[in-house]
């Protein structure tokens, strides 16, 4: 009788289980139909996809702005403007809030190169333009190159009535330094093969202050003996000083104005002593944040708030997302260990380890570490928008990392999306905001696509890895591991697994068809379980996962379906992926 009682509540242990172990492998829709669960977590993870690639945005009016900042004598104003106000304001669905950061992004690259193109036409002398390798241009003569030097401390001296840029002096004890290196004395005649000099080097500096500049004491300055070189002797002048300019281009975007700091440099190269200097141009930018600004007007204001309150609802529904798929690793990891202690009790043996990974959903990690890296960019964007961080780096690593994980996930949510095609685009919006400070290639949105799309195609690797500007190290490293990861991904594994779908596959599962397939001991465990007791009437909610699993066929081989592991699709997914693409399309 004891064991009458002992195998009926091991038969109630066995069904329960396998009743649990069948509604967790359903998809969503099987099981709002087995239980009327809706499933929140596909809700949720596809409206995170549309808020972190989508918000909403209209035109912005041109109203009266006036600013006063660290740069007060320069007096930007732009009072009296006439107002123009559009009849229409339209909503562009398609201006995404990772767009949004990418288009911000791209003005803060635009401004910096924009203005060291015209550092370099204001204070090199004869610039053509165009830099010569990796110098900007070059002299052969003596009066060359104190026409130079005297050049650039002239053009230093009337910066405010020459420049175009809201450009202004640091401040007023700062000035032009002008350093030279030169071997100590010594005495050189080539005619007679006779060198007598110290290889050991001399540093002289001076400093002209802005105010120095405008007095006597200049020209007294700029008469001494400093400026007599030896060229025999003399290594390399170097002439630093440093700027400040406000980039007023953001407020058309709809955004606060930001401040800019322009560490200079002009080195005059004469190492080699070859008759030929070489003239290099450095420019080091860093963004500040602006004090004692005063804009007159509401608009910026207030789209700064609802900017900030959208980055925040982002932060709580992958908050949100983040708890969700926790839950679901932990319920799934407690199923797990049910499963394999009923297996032990029933069988006396254990699970095999491709049985246990069935419960670890890949897809619920990579939404964790992608709703993690949204979670902290956003705050860093926020920051970023409050202008209370200037840092871009960091930021659009994390954002554009996070959304090529979420849309790397995205062929999981739908079940049927192009895997190769969802990466891809993950990609592209990744390099976009990554690397497009960085690498011409990477500074528009259609050319990386077709930068990446030639990588695949194994043209002009080299000169993509080559071109990339080291000023960020964490840039720099990025770049690495984003190109060899791509171009390990796209030619090594996913070119390669289609070349063998379609020469190695079709026999494999031909054989398969004909003995049958290998069935694992989870798959064995709930073959003879029936879900009829899920099945429940229809309801009246067409749209959401009422419709009946319609099997899609393919013109692939049975191979090519069974080794990518298609799941059969259903008429909801297919209205929701039209849905997703009418809406993104629009």
């Amino acid at each position: 009788m004891l064991n009458m009682m002992t195998q009926s509540d091991l038969d109630l242990r066995e069904t329960a289980l396998k009743e649990d172990l069948k509604f967790y492998f359903m998809n969503p829709c099987e099981k709002y139909r087995a239980r009327h669960q809706i499933p929140w977590k596909l809700a949720l993870q596809i409206l995170k996809i549309l808020m972190v690639t989508t918000q909403s945005s209209n035109d912005v009016q041109e109203k009266q702005i006036c600013a006063s900042g660290p740069l007060p004598s320069l007096g930007i104003c732009y009072p009296g403007k006439k107002k123009k106000y559009y009849e229409r304001l339209q909503f562009h669905w398609t201006i995404s809030k990772l767009v949004f950061f990418g288009l911000s992004n791209q003005l803060v690259v635009s401004f910096k190169e924009e203005n060291i193109i015209a550092f370099k036409h204001i204070f090199l002398k004869g610039y053509s333009g165009t830099d010569e390798d990796d110098y900007s241009c070059s002299i052969y003569t003596q009066q060359d190159a104190y026409d130079s030097i005297f050049y650039v401390i002239n053009q230093y001296r009337h910066l405010k009535n020459i420049s175009l840029g809201t450009l202004g002096y640091e401040h007023e004890e700062s000035g032009l330094k002008i350093c030279k290196q030169q071997y100590k004395r010594g005495t050189m005649l080539p005619s007679n093969d006779t060198l007598n000099i110290d290889v050991s080097t001399e540093t002289e500096c001076i400093l002209l202050k802005p105010k120095e500049l405008t007095g006597k004491k200049a020209e007294l300055k700029l008469n001494s003996s400093f400026f007599n070189l030896e060229f025999y002797r003399l290594i390399q002048v170097e002439i630093s000083f440093k700027l400040k300019g406000i980039a007023l281009q953001t407020i058309h975007a709809r955004e606060l104005p930001d401040c800019y700091a322009f560490q200079n440099t002009i080195t005059f190269n004469n190492r080699a002593h070859s008759g030929k200097i070489k003239i290099n141009f450095d420019s080091d930018t860093d963004i500040q944040e602006c004090k004692d600004w005063h804009i007159f007007n509401s608009v910026l204001q207030k789209n700064t708030q609802y900017i900030l309150a959208f980055d925040g609802f982002v932060i709580l529904s992958c908050l949100a997302s983040l708890i969700l798929c926790t839950r679901s690793i932990v319920l799934a990891w407690r199923l797990q260990k049910r499963f394999v202690d009923f297996f032990l009790e029933k069988y006396k043996r254990s699970v095999c380890y491709s049985d246990r990974l069935e419960f670890l959903n890949g897809w619920y990690v990579l939404v964790i570490i992608s709703d993690v890296m949204t979670i902290i960019g956003s705050i860093l964007k926020m920051e970023i928008k409050a202008k209370n961080l200037t840092s871009y780096d960091v930021c659009s690593i994390l954002l554009g990392t996070s959304t090529l994980f979420v849309w790397a996930s995205l062929p999981k949510v739908l079940r049927f999306c192009c895997c190769a095609g969802m990466i891809y685009l993950g990609y592209t919006f990744c390099g976009w905001i990554v690397l497009g400070p960085y690498h011409e290639k990477f500074e528009d949105l259609n050319t990386v696509a077709e930068c990446l799309f030639s990588l695949v195609n194994g043209d002009d690797m080299f000169a993509t890895f080559a071109q990339i500007q080291q000023k960020s190290s964490l840039v720099w490293m990025f770049s690495r591991l984003y190109l060899y990861s791509f171009i390990s991904l796209f030619i090594y594994m996913i070119l390669s697994l289609f070349i063998a779908l379609i020469t190695d596959s079709y026999d494999t599962i031909k054989k398969y068809q004909q003995s049958g397939f290998p069935v694992t001991d989870l798959h064995e465990f709930l073959k003879d379980h029936s879900s009829a007791g899920y099945r429940k009437d229809r309801t009246s909610f067409p749209f959401i996962c009422c419709c009946r699993s319609t099997t899609v066929s393919f013109s692939l081989p049975n191979a090519a379906s069974q080794i990518l592991e298609y799941p059969e699709f259903s008429l909801c997914n297919i209205w929701m992926l039209l849905f997703l693409l009418y809406f993104i399309s629009y």
